[in-house]
């Protein structure tokens, strides 16, 4: 998956929705409504740790020991993983991961 996919993917999962597509400045974060005039550019996931932490908070409880799995596989304390790394593990905890490579 190339950055921008992943940024789509991660945004999907945690609710955004594409409300003009093909725009890219047309995202409409989870519990806004289009009528609020809220709209924002999808959070650079793989660059920011806050934006990471903020999709973290959307994984079930069940979900937090494979996610912790896949975060090993990178870094051998989690807490020491980057932003990339973050967003590759949430998108294969949650099987979107498309295609063999990494970052």
């Amino acid at each position: 998956m190339n950055p921008e996919q992943q940024r789509i993917a991660i945004a999907e999962a945690c609710g955004w929705k594409d409300i003009d597509p093909p725009f890219p400045l047309m995202w409409m974060p989870t519990g806004k409504h289009p009528r609020d005039g809220t709209r924002d550019s999808v959070p650079d996931y793989l660059n920011d740790l806050n934006a990471m932490h903020e999709a973290e908070k959307t994984l079930k409880l069940e979900q937090h020991r494979e996610y912790n799995d896949q975060l090993q596989k990178f870094c051998w304390y989690p807490a020491f993983c980057n932003a990339a790394q973050r967003a590759e593990a949430f998108l294969k905890t949650l099987n979107l991961w498309e295609g063999n490579d990494k970052l």
